[in-house]
């Protein structure tokens, strides 16, 4: 292939397109039945041509989808923005400032994402009723920020790691102060980096449900809770359930396209020496 075989280029490419095709098909297939009538999406074999309707979003609607939404957005940004603004001092104190300690510090860090959360729900619920926190938002705030945190501060380091150290020595010749060679310095060069981090962090926020399902009901509900509710005894609704899911999925997948650029630059950093 690196010698210029057409052969090999076209196997490549069309390699290529058949993943891209494997991993994009739930998604388009999501999309198609979100248009499709409930009789439509039920016909076996799956009917490709069809007329498009709107109906189901619009009972996704009416079954107070927006609420949900809301709680998703606000527990998904607030979290990620305590998660950042702990996780950048402490990566880079571990990393271009190190301390005696680190290792001991990064092993203390992983230790945490080892429980599993099946384990803790008893004491996390008890805890949330003590402080009156159950089927609150702040609750899932403080829980997310704690799982995201770990992975933070170790995906930070790797970032704050490839950063020269003659600009950082440059820095402080110069007379800069902490903030001053953090901010000015340091952040801008582990920008990407910052990007990928709280782009994941979104991700894993948007997307939990065990601690959501457990922990809230009609008040603090998230979006995956949400989506629960269209499992009935009756069975599944797959054209107004497609339809919750696309709106459901369609924030996050907006902001990884509108990151993605920072994101590969950022997920990149430091494969290339």
């Amino acid at each position: 292939m690196r010698t210029g075989n057409p052969l090999g280029r076209w196997a490549l490419t069309g390699l290529t397109w058949l993943v891209a095709i494997l991993f994009v098909f739930p998604v388009l297939w999501m999309v198609l039945t979100s248009f499709k009538q409930e009789s439509d999406a039920y016909t076996n074999p799956p009917k490709v041509v069809f007329t498009p309707t709107l109906e189901q979003f619009a009972g996704v609607l009416e079954r107070g989808f927006l609420p949900y939404l809301a709680n998703s957005a606000f527990v998904t940004v607030v979290s990620t923005l305590l998660v950042l603004l702990l996780a950048v001092p402490a990566a880079y104190v571990l990393s271009i400032s190190a301390v005696p300690g680190t290792r001991d510090a990064l092993g203390f860090f992983l230790s945490t994402k080892m429980l599993p959360i099946v384990a803790a729900i008893i004491p996390l619920y008890v805890i949330s009723q003590n402080l009156k926190l159950l089927d609150n938002v702040w609750a899932l705030v403080i829980l997310y920020t704690a799982m995201n945190l770990p992975l933070a501060i170790w995906m930070m380091r790797s970032f704050f790691l490839e950063v020269p150290k003659e600009m950082v020595e440059a820095g402080r010749i110069d007379g800069a102060r902490l903030p001053t060679l953090l901010f000015r310095v340091v952040l801008p060069v582990v920008a990407p980096g910052i990007a990928a981090t709280a782009l994941i962090c979104v991700i894993f926020s948007w997307t939990e449900f065990f601690y959501a399902v457990n922990l809230t009901a009609a008040q603090a509900g998230t979006v995956p809770v949400f989506l629960v509710g269209f499992i009935t005894s009756e069975g599944l609704y797959w054209a107004q359930l497609s339809a919750a899911a696309f709106l459901a999925s369609l924030p996050v997948m907006i902001i990884g396209w509108a990151a993605q650029n920072h994101l590969v630059r950022g997920l990149s950093m430091g494969a290339v020496k």
